[in-house]
């Protein structure tokens, strides 16, 4: 994608050059985060494409406070007002969907239509919850969207607020998430609801986790990670949601329809250049069909078009580790 291009979308996502690493949801809930610089850089061509200062402990505090305050106010706004709230929040993250996809492009080298196809049609999720207080929400790169939508938003419709800590390999999609809903955040008064803070493990991971004014955390990454969540908010009773890294098989049996299970086993294997939660790690085949099946995804795989994420026909981009790609020791890592 031509420099041109990739400014454009940053400034319509309102992406600077440097941005703060903390705010409580609305327009004027940026806070002067001061701390190390993170830089994001894409794995499409390890090019730099902006930077965030990140947040320390005062600003976890000043975040925090925030949200207990909101909370008092937000759980008790009728949960059809809040519904319409959720509402226009999603016609915000709709109306930006080409640019936003595309930014989640850059910055985590996911296909063109897998970062504008984080919503899909014909599903319905649907639970009823009594508001339990400031939820935490950790997420990893690979949907840096959709993770953050399905536990804030849901988690707002039932009368929580949320702190969001984004993976630190895709902070520039966070904080467009951000800009995006702030016009919402401003026009229903509720800053502190929907509060963002990027940050280190020291400064504000882990104190997130030890925080027992954060009754529930739900996060997404490795399964070390999750171990790490599990142990640290159960030793203070508190509540976990994990959605972890899997080992995830495919059973084909001998009566399989072998051209929908090689398009399930090479989307599952290929997608997002393997890196899902999801992705598929094992077959299970037939000993009657195994060499047929084996045969047909060597084929496909020789198919595979691997190139530029916003092509149109890649199928494969690149992987999201800067040093999988420049092993140079002296490169800065952005991990999580």
């Amino acid at each position: 994608m031509e420099k041109l291009n990739i400014e454009t979308i940053l400034k319509d996502l309102g992406i600077k050059p440097v941005n703060s690493g903390a705010t409580t949801g609305s327009s004027r809930g940026w806070i002067n985060t001061t701390g190390k610089e993170l830089v994001s850089y894409s794995p499409i061509n390890g090019e730099p494409l902006a930077a965030v200062l990140q947040a320390g402990s005062a600003d976890y505090e000043a975040v925090m406070a925030k949200a207990q305050q909101a909370f008092l106010k937000f759980r008790m706004i009728p949960a059809p007002r809040r519904g319409e709230i959720i509402r226009e929040i999603a016609s915000a993250l709709r109306e930006k969907k080409e640019t936003l996809g595309a930014l989640v492009t850059l910055e985590t080298g996911k296909i063109k239509s897998e970062g504008q196809g984080e919503e899909r049609p014909f599903h319905r999720m649907y639970e009823q919850w009594h508001p339990l207080g400031i939820i935490g929400i950790i997420t990893a790169f690979n949907f840096p969207v959709a993770v953050w939508s399905w536990n804030a938003l849901i988690a707002a419709v039932c009368g929580d607020v949320n702190l969001f800590k984004p993976s630190s390999k895709t902070p520039l999609t966070a904080i467009a998430i951000q800009n995006i809903i702030a016009p919402v955040v401003d026009r229903y008064d509720i800053d502190g609801v929907f509060n963002m803070i990027i940050g280190d493990r020291n400064e504000v991971g882990d104190p997130m986790l030890n925080d027992k004014r954060i009754p529930l955390i739900s996060a997404t990454g490795s399964t070390g990670m999750g171990i790490k969540v599990a142990t640290s908010v159960a030793a203070r009773l508190g509540r976990s949601l994990l959605e972890l890294g899997g080992n995830n098989a495919i059973i084909i049996t001998e009566d399989a329809d072998l051209d929908m299970a090689l398009r399930a086993v090479l989307f599952g294997a290929v997608g997002t250049a393997g890196q899902r939660c999801t992705s598929t790690r094992r077959i299970i085949v037939h000993q009657q069909i195994k060499e047929k099946f084996t045969a047909m995804l060597v084929h496909a795989y020789g198919q595979i078009r691997i190139g530029h994420p916003m092509a149109d026909d890649t199928l494969m981009g690149p992987l999201i580790d800067d040093q999988c790609l420049w092993p140079d020791p002296h490169r800065p890592s952005h991990g999580r």
